[in-house]
């Protein structure tokens, strides 16, 4: 089993293609200028569009901080230039809790 965030992402990903979803929805990473990243993620069509997600949101100093969110059928995730892996890990969580 895999156990890499980024290996898990991908399989997630793949698993959601079925020759339509992905040609309308989709993951997007993105850096942000404050410095930071951005994940999107597409929830449509997916086990996970009326999930039930509770928003994140951690401050620890001006560069190590994430929040998330489910909204419009979308994970949004931002943070610090060091925490991609910390935002791709709360979608994961979300992804396989009950």
């Amino acid at each position: 089993m895999k156990d890499n965030p980024f290996e898990l992402l991908q399989s997630w990903y793949d698993q959601q293609c079925d020759g339509d979803w992905e040609h309308e929805f989709g993951i997007k990473i993105d850096t942000l200028d404050n410095p930071g990243w951005s994940v999107s993620i597409d929830l449509l069509g997916t086990n996970l569009e009326n999930k039930k997600f509770t928003k994140v949101n951690q401050l620890i100093t001006e560069n190590d901080w994430i929040q998330c969110n489910v909204e419009n059928y979308k994970f949004h995730g931002a943070g610090g230039p060091q925490n991609l892996m910390d935002i791709i890990n709360v979608f994961l969580v979300w992804q396989n809790s009950k």
